[in-house]
């Protein structure tokens, strides 16, 4: 590891790159009119595949960066459930036809925060609105501090074979500092429960930069995580934005080359027992789908991190959802309150947007291949994008300044990122991004 290169890039604020362009771009001028307008423009019978917010929470996790509400009563969840509902009955009464469903993700916030007959329910629902095919993959995001028995079964039953759950840390100090206290003894119970109930695939989140982590505390946390036998990890960095998060102000920031050291650390931990390094920050066993994946160059990045989905049109239903059609992103209204009030007016909440140019495409390709492959072949892409690979190539300041600091290498056009300088790859794709300089070095869990 060298401090210098660790100062100079590895404290930047960069995108997390799950889209391009990033959620800074996103303007009001894509409104609920031009989403209606997109989603009639669907080919009948696309691959589609849907994400399902759930915002809310039982307790607040001072780290968390995602949009959520906390509360103890049921009635505002059910309340909620509601209008998804017949925001389901709106957006697929746009389409021509039934979109066809490769992948289902319900995310949050906690999704299982709901009754298992709400969530049998919606599922149910979901399969009378779209098409499912007996491959459609649903995946539920869990806290496994609140995951109940009836729950676990529901959750087989509705069809569910992947699920992620929150770890964090295993480190009772650390766990203290973000409030979320959570035992390796309720997240076996958890991990039990799911697999009796047919969930096959489990990932779980860990988290590295938090207060009072070290080295050694992520390497006990990776361990205790290891036996417990998830096929999948995700590990990402504590993102510090108190200025979008006010309740991130309760926690700090942890230095950067303290944090490369942990996520290296824990990427170590899980090579050692076998885990096959995915992309920037997601680990699986070989026989897992996404090592399979990433082995073809079949690997994808969408707002979820890395993924098997390749589909290009992405369903975002709930308050802050974001969607993707062939023409661009979109985004629901963010508070669940004035969410509620579009679709309870018969209109889709959709409050802002992007429209891709060609060139978007592009770059956003360049970037998907960095992502997922440490490596593109720029002359390629462009060719079957219809441009000149010297646009993105020539006097290109930032790509040039990592070639000449030792981060990668360039061959006729062709970008390799070396072994040992991997953690920098969102420098990499920011040589990339048109929009680097006008989105500002702050990004969202969403970017």
């Amino acid at each position: 590891m060298q401090p210098a290169l660790v100062a100079k890039y590895g404290e930047a604020r960069l995108p997390r790159y799950t889209s391009y362009p990033t959620a800074p771009r996103f303007s009001p001028a894509i409104d609920a009119n031009t989403y209606g307008d997109w989603l009639a423009d669907i080919a009948p019978k696309q691959p589609a595949s849907l994400y399902l917010h759930i915002p809310f929470c039982r307790s607040m996790c001072w780290y968390c960066g995602c949009h959520t509400t906390i509360t103890q009563r049921d009635q505002p969840i059910l309340d909620y459930l509601d209008m998804l509902r017949e925001e389901v009955h709106l957006v697929s009464a746009k389409t021509r036809a039934p979109l066809s469903i490769d992948h289902v993700h319900f995310g949050g916030g906690t999704p299982t925060i709901m009754q298992p007959e709400e969530f049998r329910a919606l599922v149910a629902l979901l399969r009378e609105r779209f098409e499912f095919a007996s491959m459609t993959e649903i995946a539920v995001e869990i806290d496994p501090r609140t995951l109940e028995p009836e729950m676990a079964t529901a959750l087989g039953e509705a069809g569910v074979r992947r699920a992620s759950l929150g770890v964090q840390s295993f480190d009772p100090v650390v766990q203290k500092a973000i409030n979320r206290i959570q035992s390796e003894e309720q997240t076996m119970e958890a991990v039990s429960r799911l697999r009796q109930s047919g969930v096959d695939s489990i990932n779980f989140d860990l988290i590295y930069g938090l207060p009072h982590q070290t080295v050694e505390s992520c390497i006990a946390t990776a361990e205790a995580a290891i036996r417990m036998g998830p096929e999948r990890f995700a590990v990402f960095g504590y993102a510090h934005i108190p200025s979008f998060k006010k309740h991130q102000k309760l926690i700090d920031e942890a230095d950067a080359e303290g944090r490369v050291a942990q996520a290296e650390a824990i990427a170590a931990t899980l090579a050692a027992a076998g885990y096959r390094r995915i992309g920037l920050d997601h680990f699986a066993l070989p026989d897992d789908s996404l090592a399979i994946a990433q082995a073809s160059g079949r690997l994808h990045r969408n707002f979820q991190g890395y993924t098997t989905d390749a589909c290009e049109t992405l369903i975002g239903l709930g308050a802050s959802a974001i969607g993707r059609t062939n023409d661009g992103y979109v985004q629901n209204e963010v508070p669940p309150g004035l969410y509620a009030q579009h679709i309870a007016s018969g209109r889709l909440a959709t409050v802002k947007g992007y429209r891709m140019t060609p060139e978007d495409r592009l770059r956003a390709g360049i970037i998907e291949r960095l992502m997922c492959d440490f490596g593109v072949d720029v002359p390629a892409l462009a060719t079957a994008h219809g441009f000149d690979p010297e646009m993105l190539l020539r006097g290109n300041t930032r790509l040039a300044m990592l070639e000449s600091d030792g981060i990668l290498d360039i061959a006729d056009g062709v970008i390799r990122l070396r072994e040992g300088r991997r953690f920098l790859i969102r420098a990499a794709a920011a040589a990339f991004d048109a929009y680097i300089e006008q989105s500002g070095r702050t990004h969202s869990k969403a970017a």
